[in-house]
């Protein structure tokens, strides 16, 4: 896996990404130092991440398991050191997954073996944050 991240020059605090696969992202910084909050700030862009590779994860499980899921949307709630490195110390996931009749064992069971054994991003940012998992099931 590659990227290559560019700053958008001396006016600002603005970067763009070119991962490996060919996609572009921005990021930006806060105002107050120096951005002009034009994008996701890199932290956010590490939560947005753990949230998209769980979220893929629990739908090509269930799916596998032959649920009719509809949706997933992950909620995550993150809490940081208040000293640098301001890792984060505590990750609040949330799953709300809708579909033709769920089965709550396939659920748990895809949410569980995502961040037990699939989720890279989850696996590694529990190394410094104390993570947890909540889900609902909304039948659509």
């Amino acid at each position: 896996m590659e990227c290559v991240v560019k700053w958008g020059g001396s006016d600002g605090m603005t970067f763009h990404a070119e991962t490996g696969s060919g996609h572009l992202v921005a990021m930006d910084g806060a105002p107050e130092a120096g951005g002009r909050n034009l994008a996701p700030r890199p932290m956010e862009m590490m939560l947005a991440g753990a949230g998209g590779c769980t979220a893929f994860d629990v739908v090509l499980i269930l799916k596998r398991s032959r649920q009719d899921v509809t949706d997933c949307v992950v909620s995550l709630k993150a809490e940081r050191a208040e000293t640098d490195p301001k890792v984060f110390t505590r990750i609040a996931f949330h799953y709300k997954v809708s579909g033709h009749k769920l089965k709550p064992e396939s659920v748990e069971r895809a949410i569980r073996l995502s961040y037990e054994k699939y989720c890279s991003a989850t696996v590694m940012l529990g190394k410094t944050a104390e993570i947890e998992h909540t889900w609902e099931i909304v039948e659509a």
